[in-house]
């Protein structure tokens, strides 16, 4: 969809909304394309080299290959409890 900049300014959790839902969103300045919005999931998609754009750490552990059984077994098998007690 196209947004005259002023509406996009009026509009800005309207344009970012429809950005994650349904793809980006191109604002316009004097009628000309200027500049796209785009969620940030398409933007890692499109931009993989671009380290300023991390995954958070849960992202990256779930990324990574899947357990395999003694693995999985060892982590279920753990004391639940902290190993240490930490004083503040």
């Amino acid at each position: 969809m196209n947004w005259h900049l002023q509406d996009a300014k009026n509009n800005l959790s309207k344009v970012v909304k429809k950005a994650v839902n349904e793809g980006p969103q191109i604002v316009t300045v004097r009628g000309e394309p200027t500049v796209a919005v785009i969620s940030m999931d398409e933007y890692r998609r499109t931009h993989p080299e671009d380290q300023s754009v991390k995954q958070d750490f849960i992202e990256f552990l779930l990324s990574g290959p899947p357990w395999d059984d003694e693995t999985e077994e060892l982590v279920n098998r753990r004391s639940k409890s902290p190993s240490r007690k930490i004083d503040f």
